[in-house]
């Protein structure tokens, strides 16, 4: 069952800026949604519309049947963690924690239990009386989403929570967020421009650009099979090539690879794990550079016109820089008119 229903809102600034257009989503209970973009795309915008914090110029938003369109954030079942903590600094993590169950006029010894208890399930008991600016980054984040799930939300709204922290605790949080958000069955909107976050965290993404979403899927098949050449290019390493069509062949310097689709120009688009390497004589492109990463390798490989491709090899001891190779794509998709047109089977 959806718990939100968010209905053909769009948020246009003052000055005529359209940060949001037309956008409709459904989220079922318990399901965990990235939303997916570069800056400016319209995600940050959208989510503080859901929580309150922004109104829509037009369009309807319901949270469990209700219409919270024009109902401000402490009158909707919200719970909002930012990308700056937004804890209070003259407070302990107690207070930070109690400060929205006072306001709801609970009996002291209730709003410890309660305190207590999610401080245990984000990994902070016993912290209750220090000052949050005693606290690590990564400590700091905890309270922060404490403070929301104390107060029981029906979705939780993350924007960009672990965008301050380094790459390694980024990791280890987000994996403790999804374990805390399974355990819960509490519905969430994650707003990121990480697609690593995106990719290992949520049940569906919901990939934008220019305010509009551009494909909504599970990360395995957002990955797998991009809709468009902005999703191709924006989700994981993938290799964009322009060329023309001529008599069913995709033509681009001295590369070409059988292409069904009626002549042309066109966009292809190969993962540099599906793009084979075969050292030959006759060459399509020239190895530029090998890097070896321990468990795989990856080459980056030039055509004669200069267009630089990216292949993933298992044993990059093969090859080396000024080698001759010819590349062969087994999976790739071809694009026109900002739509995908072709996709090959592995």
């Amino acid at each position: 069952m959806s718990v939100l229903h968010i209905t053909g809102v769009t948020k246009t600034f003052p000055g005529g800026t359209m940060a949001v257009d037309s956008f409709s989503l459904d989220v079922a209970d318990g399901e965990l949604v990235c939303m997916l973009g570069p800056s400016g795309s319209g995600k940050s915008t959208l989510l503080r519309m859901v929580g309150g914090f922004e109104q829509p110029s037009s369009g309807r938003i319901t949270i469990d049947g209700e219409d919270v369109t024009r109902l401000p954030p402490e009158r909707r079942p919200t719970g909002m963690v930012f990308q700056s903590h937004a804890l209070w600094t003259h407070m302990n993590v107690f207070n930070n924690l109690a400060f929205g169950l006072k306001l709801r006029r609970l009996p002291a010894s209730q709003i410890a239990v309660k305190v207590e208890a999610v401080l245990d399930l984000v990994g902070l008991a016993g912290y209750g009386e220090r000052m949050t600016n005693q606290l690590s980054g990564g400590q700091q984040q905890r309270v922060a989403l404490a403070r929301s799930l104390v107060l029981e939300p029906k979705i939780l709204l993350l924007d960009e929570p672990f965008a301050s922290l380094d790459q390694h605790l980024r990791e280890r949080l987000r994996e403790e967020v999804r374990d805390i958000q399974q355990r819960l069955r509490i519905t969430t909107l994650f707003v990121t421009h990480g697609q690593d976050e995106a990719l290992s965290m949520a049940d569906r993404i919901v990939v934008m650009a220019n305010g509009k979403i551009e494909q909504i899927g599970r990360p395995d098949v957002v990955y797998r099979d991009p809709k468009t050449p902005f999703v191709a290019g924006f989700i994981g390493m993938m290799n964009l090539i322009d060329g023309e069509v001529r008599d069913g062949q995709f033509v681009r310097s001295n590369f070409r690879s059988a292409l069904p689709i009626p002549d042309g120009r066109a966009t292809i688009a190969i993962r540099p794990e599906s793009l084979d390497l075969i050292v030959s004589a006759t060459p399509t492109a020239k190895v530029h550079r090998v890097t070896d990463y321990g468990s795989h390798g990856l080459v980056d490989l030039d055509l004669a016109d200069g267009t630089r491709l990216k292949s993933v090899v298992g044993h990059p001891d093969l090859f080396k820089a000024g080698q001759g190779v010819e590349i062969r794509p087994r999976v790739m998709a071809a694009y026109r008119d900002d739509h995908q047109v072709y996709r090959s089977q592995a």
